[in-house]
């Protein structure tokens, strides 16, 4: 059998990552899926991945600690080393790791700021550095945003401020890494519900949508596929929000 390229999705276990994860698994790579405490849920998106035919390696990794986002690496070297992983080379990165907090601008601690810029902007850039450091000319490097990144919610300071930095960071590495690696963002809407939303706020939310509705994961994770297809594009972000920009 042949070798499969690499794809590493961080955050990959379960949301919009585990969508990620499995539209790369069907179209045929292999899949170091990262998570961080989501064991459980790694270990079955993993199995996911696996019924597809190509290799799933689940890793765990605290992304705010640079330290171990270099293990994380060294991770894909031993792979790459290792015959029997079947891995010829890593071909696509997707940083979909990311926490929303929500917080007062007026007392917002400088520890929980840090913390979701740490891994919201940080890591994606430090994952984007080692990735860059072997992936060979054709790779992809896909963050994720948010169409949050372009508003002003004052009841997610940090969150919004790290989305925002992020699409700058992706035009700053797409100019750096051309022509060998393409970088691009995909910033979705409305898709799935925070975990403390109430269920009336949300669909206030969705109703206000032109489209109506929310997003599908499949429906997010078809930019990925557009990404992977269109060898032409660079430093965007591509926007997949249901008309929530317009408002």
């Amino acid at each position: 059998m042949a070798d499969f390229p690499l794809a590493i999705v961080t955050g990959g276990a379960y949301r919009l990552g585990r969508a990620f994860s499995l539209t790369l698994a069907y179209r045929g790579y292999a899949v170091l899926l990262h998570y961080h405490t989501s064991e459980k849920a790694a270990q079955k998106t993993a199995g996911e991945i696996r019924s597809f035919g190509v290799p799933a390696f689940p890793v765990s990794a605290d992304l705010t600690r640079p330290e171990q986002v270099r293990l994380l690496f060294d991770t894909v070297d031993t792979l790459l080393a290792d015959p029997a992983a079947k891995i010829s080379h890593l071909a696509v990165l997707v940083n979909s790791a990311a926490v929303m907090p929500r917080g007062d601008v007026k007392t917002l601690p400088l520890d929980e700021w840090d913390a979701a810029l740490d891994l919201n902007s940080r890591a994606p850039f430090l994952c984007a550095q080692q990735a860059a450091l072997r992936m060979r000319p054709g790779g992809l490097i896909v963050n994720v945003s948010d169409i949050g990144a372009g508003k002003a919610w004052s009841g997610f300071p940090s969150y919004t401020v790290s989305k925002a930095a992020l699409e700058s960071l992706t035009r700053v590495l797409a100019r750096a890494l051309a022509p060998s690696i393409r970088v691009n963002a995909i910033a979705p809407g409305l898709v799935l519900p925070p975990e403390d939303l109430p269920a009336e706020e949300w669909n206030r939310l969705v109703e206000r949508l032109p489209l109506k509705r929310p997003a599908t994961s499949e429906e997010i994770a078809a930019a990925l596929e557009f990404l992977l297809q269109n060898e032409y594009v660079t430093g965007q972000t591509i926007v997949v929000d249901g008309g929530y920009s317009l408002l």
